[in-house]
Protein backbone atom coordinates (compact mmCIF):
# COMPACT_ATOMS: atom_id res chain seq x y z
CA UNK A 1 0.00 0.00 0.00
CA UNK A 2 1.04 3.55 -0.75
CA UNK A 3 1.84 5.97 1.90
CA UNK A 4 -1.26 7.70 3.05
CA UNK A 5 -3.29 5.05 1.82
CA UNK A 6 -5.71 3.95 4.48
CA UNK A 7 -7.29 1.16 5.18
CA UNK A 8 -10.71 2.76 4.07
CA UNK A 9 -9.38 3.92 1.11
CA UNK A 10 -7.81 0.38 -0.39
CA UNK A 11 -11.41 -0.86 0.28
CA UNK A 12 -13.11 1.91 -2.18
CA UNK A 13 -10.87 2.69 -4.34
CA UNK A 14 -9.11 0.56 -7.35
CA UNK A 15 -5.99 1.64 -7.41
CA UNK A 16 -4.58 2.55 -10.97
CA UNK A 17 -1.89 0.09 -12.29
CA UNK A 18 -1.45 1.16 -15.86
CA UNK A 19 -2.14 4.13 -17.99
CA UNK A 20 -3.49 4.58 -21.51
CA UNK A 21 -1.67 6.87 -23.89
CA UNK A 22 -4.24 8.71 -26.17
CA UNK A 23 -1.72 9.64 -28.63
CA UNK A 24 -1.57 11.90 -31.25
CA UNK A 25 -4.57 10.55 -32.85
CA UNK A 26 -7.06 7.81 -32.53
CA UNK A 27 -7.11 7.87 -36.48
CA UNK A 28 -5.54 4.20 -37.03
CA UNK A 29 -5.24 5.44 -40.80
CA UNK A 30 -3.65 8.69 -39.78
CA UNK A 31 -1.15 6.76 -37.20
CA UNK A 32 -0.03 4.34 -39.81
CA UNK A 33 0.58 7.38 -41.98
CA UNK A 34 2.82 9.42 -39.00
CA UNK A 35 4.66 6.76 -38.23
CA UNK A 36 7.42 6.78 -41.39
CA UNK A 37 7.30 10.61 -40.47
CA UNK A 38 8.44 10.15 -37.14
CA UNK A 39 10.66 7.43 -37.66
CA UNK A 40 12.74 9.06 -40.08
CA UNK A 41 12.82 12.39 -37.76
CA UNK A 42 13.59 9.99 -34.65
CA UNK A 43 16.67 8.60 -36.93
CA UNK A 44 17.55 11.65 -38.66
CA UNK A 45 17.76 13.05 -35.11
CA UNK A 46 20.19 10.52 -34.02
CA UNK A 47 22.33 10.48 -36.94
CA UNK A 48 23.13 14.10 -37.09
CA UNK A 49 23.71 14.33 -33.22
CA UNK A 50 25.82 11.73 -33.20
CA UNK A 51 28.03 12.69 -35.90
CA UNK A 52 28.01 16.36 -34.57
CA UNK A 53 29.72 14.79 -31.70
CA UNK A 54 31.91 12.80 -33.21
CA UNK A 55 32.96 15.82 -35.18
CA UNK A 56 33.62 17.78 -32.49
CA UNK A 57 35.76 15.15 -31.02
CA UNK A 58 37.91 14.74 -33.99
CA UNK A 59 38.71 17.98 -34.91
CA UNK A 60 41.60 20.01 -32.59
CA UNK A 61 40.11 23.04 -33.97
CA UNK A 62 36.74 21.98 -32.47
CA UNK A 63 37.73 21.96 -28.94
CA UNK A 64 36.81 25.12 -27.56
CA UNK A 65 34.22 25.51 -24.69
CA UNK A 66 31.88 26.92 -27.34
CA UNK A 67 31.75 23.09 -28.87
CA UNK A 68 32.51 21.42 -26.08
CA UNK A 69 28.76 22.80 -24.68
CA UNK A 70 27.49 22.38 -28.28
CA UNK A 71 28.51 18.47 -27.78
CA UNK A 72 26.70 17.65 -24.51
CA UNK A 73 23.41 19.61 -26.27
CA UNK A 74 23.72 17.37 -29.21
CA UNK A 75 23.93 14.19 -26.42
CA UNK A 76 20.67 15.78 -24.99
CA UNK A 77 19.18 16.02 -27.65
CA UNK A 78 19.71 12.09 -28.47
CA UNK A 79 18.91 11.29 -25.12
CA UNK A 80 15.28 13.27 -25.03
CA UNK A 81 14.46 12.09 -28.27
CA UNK A 82 15.23 8.59 -27.26
CA UNK A 83 12.83 9.08 -23.77
CA UNK A 84 10.00 9.65 -25.93
CA UNK A 85 10.31 8.79 -29.67
CA UNK A 86 10.73 4.71 -28.88
CA UNK A 87 7.16 3.89 -27.43
CA UNK A 88 5.34 6.42 -29.57
CA UNK A 89 6.33 4.64 -33.03
CA UNK A 90 5.34 1.41 -31.55
CA UNK A 91 2.25 2.49 -30.13
CA UNK A 92 1.40 4.09 -33.29
CA UNK A 93 1.18 0.31 -34.20
CA UNK A 94 -0.74 -0.64 -31.40
CA UNK A 95 -4.71 -0.73 -30.70
CA UNK A 96 -4.02 -0.30 -27.15
CA UNK A 97 -1.57 2.39 -25.97
CA UNK A 98 -0.49 1.04 -22.57
CA UNK A 99 2.22 1.78 -20.19
CA UNK A 100 2.93 0.44 -16.42
CA UNK A 101 2.64 2.84 -13.74
CA UNK A 102 6.34 2.36 -12.95
CA UNK A 103 7.33 2.79 -16.81
CA UNK A 104 5.27 5.84 -17.01
CA UNK A 105 7.38 7.27 -13.93
CA UNK A 106 10.73 6.56 -15.27
CA UNK A 107 9.68 8.18 -18.97
CA UNK A 108 8.35 11.24 -16.75
CA UNK A 109 11.29 11.60 -14.99
CA UNK A 110 13.63 11.21 -18.23
CA UNK A 111 11.83 13.63 -19.99
CA UNK A 112 11.58 16.12 -17.27
CA UNK A 113 15.25 15.43 -16.31
CA UNK A 114 16.62 16.16 -20.29
CA UNK A 115 14.27 18.74 -21.19
CA UNK A 116 15.03 20.98 -17.70
CA UNK A 117 18.95 20.36 -17.98
CA UNK A 118 18.99 21.68 -21.63
CA UNK A 119 16.97 24.87 -19.91
CA UNK A 120 20.91 24.66 -18.19
CA UNK A 121 22.69 24.22 -20.37
CA UNK A 122 21.93 26.67 -23.03
CA UNK A 123 22.20 29.22 -20.06
CA UNK A 124 25.61 28.08 -19.44
CA UNK A 125 26.16 28.30 -23.42
CA UNK A 126 24.61 31.90 -23.47
CA UNK A 127 27.13 32.67 -20.60
CA UNK A 128 29.65 31.27 -22.61
CA UNK A 129 29.04 33.65 -25.68
CA UNK A 130 28.58 36.87 -23.04
CA UNK A 131 32.31 35.69 -21.57
CA UNK A 132 33.62 35.55 -25.68
CA UNK A 133 32.14 39.23 -26.74
CA UNK A 134 32.25 40.82 -23.73
CA UNK A 135 35.90 39.51 -22.27
CA UNK A 136 37.80 38.46 -25.00
CA UNK A 137 40.81 38.73 -23.65
CA UNK A 138 39.87 37.18 -20.41
CA UNK A 139 38.34 34.68 -22.21
CA UNK A 140 40.37 31.67 -22.13
CA UNK A 141 41.48 32.05 -18.65
CA UNK A 142 37.93 32.23 -17.51
CA UNK A 143 36.19 29.25 -19.51
CA UNK A 144 38.71 26.48 -18.50
CA UNK A 145 38.47 22.90 -19.09
CA UNK A 146 37.22 22.26 -14.96
CA UNK A 147 34.97 25.08 -15.48
CA UNK A 148 33.44 23.96 -18.34
CA UNK A 149 32.83 20.57 -16.84
CA UNK A 150 31.52 21.81 -13.74
CA UNK A 151 28.93 24.14 -15.53
CA UNK A 152 28.08 20.72 -17.71
CA UNK A 153 27.96 18.70 -14.61
CA UNK A 154 25.84 21.51 -12.55
CA UNK A 155 23.17 21.85 -15.69
CA UNK A 156 23.03 18.09 -15.77
CA UNK A 157 22.68 17.90 -11.80
CA UNK A 158 20.14 20.40 -11.35
CA UNK A 159 17.91 18.35 -14.49
CA UNK A 160 18.30 15.78 -11.74
CA UNK A 161 17.73 16.74 -8.78
CA UNK A 162 14.53 18.90 -10.03
CA UNK A 163 13.30 15.74 -11.86
CA UNK A 164 13.51 14.09 -8.71
CA UNK A 165 11.73 16.49 -6.78
CA UNK A 166 8.87 16.41 -9.01
CA UNK A 167 8.67 12.48 -10.13
CA UNK A 168 9.15 11.06 -6.37
CA UNK A 169 5.72 13.05 -5.30
CA UNK A 170 3.75 12.90 -8.51
CA UNK A 171 3.84 9.44 -8.52
CA UNK A 172 3.21 8.60 -4.61
CA UNK A 173 -0.18 10.30 -5.64
CA UNK A 174 -2.93 7.72 -5.57
CA UNK A 175 -4.51 7.49 -8.97
CA UNK A 176 -8.01 5.55 -8.51
CA UNK A 177 -9.40 6.22 -12.16
CA UNK A 178 -9.70 6.90 -14.75
CA UNK A 179 -6.08 6.21 -16.20
CA UNK A 180 -6.42 7.47 -19.20
CA UNK A 181 -3.43 10.46 -20.23
CA UNK A 182 -4.70 12.77 -22.96
CA UNK A 183 -1.23 12.81 -24.54
CA UNK A 184 1.62 10.89 -26.29
CA UNK A 185 3.76 10.62 -23.41
CA UNK A 186 3.59 10.85 -19.42
CA UNK A 187 3.19 14.40 -18.51
CA UNK A 188 2.51 15.55 -14.87
CA UNK A 189 -0.21 18.50 -15.37
CA UNK A 190 -1.86 16.22 -17.74
CA UNK A 191 -1.80 13.94 -15.15
CA UNK A 192 -3.01 15.81 -12.05
CA UNK A 193 -6.95 15.11 -13.05
CA UNK A 194 -6.07 11.69 -12.75
CA UNK A 195 -5.29 11.61 -9.24
CA UNK A 196 -7.68 11.20 -6.32
CA UNK A 197 -5.23 12.84 -3.97
CA UNK A 198 -5.13 16.42 -3.37
CA UNK A 199 -2.71 17.74 -5.90
CA UNK A 200 -2.55 21.57 -4.54
CA UNK A 201 1.30 21.27 -3.13
CA UNK A 202 2.34 18.99 -5.94
CA UNK A 203 0.82 22.05 -8.33
CA UNK A 204 2.87 24.28 -5.94
CA UNK A 205 6.11 22.66 -6.64
CA UNK A 206 5.85 21.95 -10.11
CA UNK A 207 5.71 25.69 -10.23
CA UNK A 208 8.19 26.65 -8.30
CA UNK A 209 10.56 24.73 -10.50
CA UNK A 210 9.09 25.87 -13.48
CA UNK A 211 9.64 29.76 -12.56
CA UNK A 212 13.01 28.62 -10.64
CA UNK A 213 14.67 26.91 -13.23
CA UNK A 214 12.65 27.45 -16.17
CA UNK A 215 11.86 30.86 -16.07
CA UNK A 216 15.00 31.89 -14.53
CA UNK A 217 17.22 30.27 -16.84
CA UNK A 218 15.58 32.23 -19.64
CA UNK A 219 15.70 35.33 -17.59
CA UNK A 220 19.55 34.46 -17.79
CA UNK A 221 20.13 33.88 -20.91
CA UNK A 222 18.07 37.31 -21.79
CA UNK A 223 20.35 39.12 -19.31
CA UNK A 224 23.64 37.71 -21.02
CA UNK A 225 22.61 38.71 -24.81
CA UNK A 226 21.53 42.14 -23.11
CA UNK A 227 25.11 42.37 -22.30
CA UNK A 228 25.84 41.21 -25.81
CA UNK A 229 23.73 43.49 -27.19
CA UNK A 230 25.66 46.54 -25.28
CA UNK A 231 29.36 44.76 -26.11
CA UNK A 232 28.70 44.47 -29.61
CA UNK A 233 27.43 48.36 -29.73
CA UNK A 234 30.74 49.40 -28.42
CA UNK A 235 32.41 48.04 -30.85
CA UNK A 236 34.12 50.33 -33.40
CA UNK A 237 34.24 47.76 -36.63
CA UNK A 238 31.05 46.72 -38.20
CA UNK A 239 32.66 43.49 -39.55
CA UNK A 240 33.54 42.91 -35.50
CA UNK A 241 30.23 43.29 -34.40
CA UNK A 242 28.44 40.82 -37.65
CA UNK A 243 31.02 38.40 -36.43
CA UNK A 244 30.07 38.84 -32.74
CA UNK A 245 26.48 38.30 -34.07
CA UNK A 246 26.99 35.22 -36.43
CA UNK A 247 28.69 33.29 -33.13
CA UNK A 248 25.56 34.10 -31.24
CA UNK A 249 22.98 34.19 -34.07
CA UNK A 250 22.38 29.80 -34.15
CA UNK A 251 21.98 29.65 -30.06
CA UNK A 252 19.87 32.82 -30.10
CA UNK A 253 17.97 30.85 -32.76
CA UNK A 254 17.63 27.39 -30.65
CA UNK A 255 16.84 29.42 -27.67
CA UNK A 256 13.65 30.98 -29.82
CA UNK A 257 12.34 27.74 -30.72
CA UNK A 258 12.78 25.52 -27.65
CA UNK A 259 11.67 28.46 -25.06
CA UNK A 260 8.99 29.71 -27.59
CA UNK A 261 7.12 26.40 -27.62
CA UNK A 262 7.70 24.97 -23.95
CA UNK A 263 5.86 28.47 -22.97
CA UNK A 264 2.95 28.13 -25.74
CA UNK A 265 2.47 24.36 -24.18
CA UNK A 266 2.99 24.86 -20.32
CA UNK A 267 1.87 29.12 -19.76
CA UNK A 268 -1.69 29.16 -21.21
CA UNK A 269 -4.78 29.20 -19.29
CA UNK A 270 -6.36 25.69 -19.37
CA UNK A 271 -9.52 26.73 -20.59
CA UNK A 272 -7.91 28.39 -23.41
CA UNK A 273 -5.38 25.72 -24.46
CA UNK A 274 -7.02 22.68 -26.70
CA UNK A 275 -5.45 19.81 -26.71
CA UNK A 276 -4.92 19.53 -30.47
CA UNK A 277 -2.93 22.55 -30.06
CA UNK A 278 -0.80 21.30 -26.72
CA UNK A 279 0.29 17.54 -28.47
CA UNK A 280 1.37 19.89 -31.61
CA UNK A 281 3.26 21.56 -30.28
CA UNK A 282 4.70 18.99 -27.95
CA UNK A 283 5.74 17.08 -30.90
CA UNK A 284 7.98 20.16 -32.18
CA UNK A 285 10.00 20.74 -29.01
CA UNK A 286 10.03 16.75 -28.07
CA UNK A 287 10.77 15.72 -31.40
CA UNK A 288 11.65 18.29 -34.38
CA UNK A 289 13.57 20.92 -32.35
CA UNK A 290 16.37 18.14 -31.39
CA UNK A 291 16.73 16.82 -35.13
CA UNK A 292 16.69 21.29 -36.19
CA UNK A 293 19.61 22.30 -33.45
CA UNK A 294 22.78 20.38 -35.25
CA UNK A 295 21.28 21.92 -38.41
CA UNK A 296 21.10 25.19 -37.17
CA UNK A 297 24.35 25.16 -35.94
CA UNK A 298 26.56 23.90 -38.90
CA UNK A 299 24.42 26.03 -41.27
CA UNK A 300 26.01 28.99 -40.24
CA UNK A 301 29.51 27.44 -38.96
CA UNK A 302 32.50 28.14 -41.32
CA UNK A 303 34.29 25.54 -38.41
CA UNK A 304 31.85 23.12 -38.50
CA UNK A 305 32.02 23.07 -42.14
CA UNK A 306 35.71 23.25 -42.57
CA UNK A 307 35.79 20.28 -39.89
CA UNK A 308 33.16 18.55 -42.06
CA UNK A 309 34.91 18.91 -45.25
CA UNK A 310 38.37 17.37 -43.95
CA UNK A 311 36.52 14.64 -42.93
CA UNK A 312 35.19 14.08 -46.19
CA UNK A 313 38.06 14.19 -47.63
CA UNK A 314 40.34 11.86 -45.43
CA UNK A 315 37.18 9.36 -45.94
CA UNK A 316 37.89 9.79 -49.56
CA UNK A 317 41.39 8.83 -49.31
CA UNK A 318 40.58 5.71 -47.74
CA UNK A 319 38.04 4.60 -50.32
Amino acid sequence: MAPGRSMADSRNHTFVSTFVLMGLTDNKELQLLLFPIFLGIYLVTLIWNLSLIILIRMDSHLHTPMYFFLSFLSFLDICYSTSISPRMLSDFLKDQKTISFAACAIQYFFVSWLGISECCLLTVMAYDRYVAIGNPLQYSAIMVPDVCKKMVTGAYGSGFFSSLILTIPGFNLDFCGPNIIEHFFCDMPRMFPLSCSNTFILQIIVFLIAMLVGSGSFFMILLSYAFIAASILKMSSIKGSLKAFNTCASHLAVVTLYYGTIFAVYLQPNSNHPRKQDKVLSVFYVNVIPMLNPLIYSLRNKEIKEALKKVIEKAKTYL
